[in-house]
């Protein structure tokens, strides 16, 4: 049992047991009991293997327990599984909680947190922030929507995750955190092409993209992309852990709330065109920095560190 928090949780269930979830689960694993539910054989082969607790469906992970935390991979998985009279919310005990860790729509999170309400299953949306290995060693972040009363409640199973600080609480609506995510993204988007068009450029003036990557990082344009993730594309890692076509599904939905409210989108439309050609160039395979890869396709040209692979020119 998690003593923290009211009420007290000694049941959870966690439904999506892939790259993200099976990692995730089996921390929790060590404090408290957890079963878990994937519709993909081989998530539920890996989750065999890593000794988890596997039921045989969703109703009957849903049953009995004090929170389900949803891990899939975009807002149609969730809807898909989360809603109607067979979807998990259904099968979930009255004062039970939903903690929604998937990155989705915020329209999405709002229309089945009020279902959830309508249900009596509280309802918090989280979506993290780091990859695998953040998830495996409990260093994630959360960008959260929902009330303070929720959030106090999931919040030792936060804990397990990631640190205190790294809770960052938007809103009251549930949307409000998947909104949050999404624009934190955005600019991480923006930022792939950004830093790739100017180191091409830099590079075919004469100027070595590892000795102009300090210069950027240190500047005003400096970044979170320059500091902690440009190095993989300078070693040609394209960050494959997380599809391109999920990252134009985050993209478009933006592009999609932007044009509902009216707001100019000009720069951030050039940014999801890019990664729709992208999608088209190399199909949907992961690939986070496939943009940047498209672009030095175009460049006809490749960006390396000195010493690995070369300057490409």
């Amino acid at each position: 049992m998690i003593p923290v928090g009211e009420p007290a949780i000694d049941r959870i269930g966690v439904l999506g047991v892939g790259r993200m979830g099976l990692p995730i689960a089996t921390r929790l694993a060590v404090a408290v009991p957890v079963r878990v539910y994937d519709l993909d054989p081989a998530a539920i082969r890996a989750a065999r293997v890593a000794g988890l607790d596997v039921v045989a469906d969703a109703p009957t992970l849903a049953a009995d327990v004090d929170v389900i935390i949803a891990v899939l991979p975009g807002p149609v998985e969730l809807e898909s599984a989360m809603s109607g009279p067979d979807g998990l919310l259904a099968s979930m005990p009255p004062g039970a909680c939903w903690l929604d860790l998937t990155s989705g729509d915020p329209r999405i999170s709002e229309r089945l947190a009020a279902e959830a309400a309508d249900r009596n299953v509280a309802s918090i949306a989280a979506p993290m922030i780091g990859g695998v290995a953040a998830a495996r060693d409990g260093s994630l972040r959360f960008v959260v929507g929902g009330e303070a009363a929720v959030l106090d409640r999931v919040r030792p199973i936060l804990a397990l995750l990631g640190p205190a600080a790294g809770i960052d609480h938007v809103g009251t609506s549930v949307g409000a955190g998947q909104t949050a995510k999404l624009l934190g993204n955005l600019l991480w988007f923006g930022q792939v092409v950004a830093v790739t068009e100017a180191l091409l450029l830099g590079q075919r003036l004469g100027l070595a993209p590892q000795v102009l990557r300090g210069t950027l990082a240190a500047g005003p344009g400096g970044s979170a992309f320059i500091d902690q993730h440009l190095d993989a594309l300078l070693h040609g890692d394209y960050l494959t852990d997380f599809g391109i076509d999920r990252c134009l599904e985050e993209l478009q939905t933006l592009q999609s709330l932007a044009a509902i409210a009216g707001v100019p989108w000009e720069l951030s439309s050039t940014v999801t065109r890019l990664h729709a050609e992208a999608l088209d160039r190399f199909g949907p395979v992961g690939g986070e920095l496939l943009a940047a890869k498209l672009l030095e396709e175009r460049a006809s040209a490749i960006l390396r560190a000195a010493g690995d692979g070369g300057l490409g020119t």
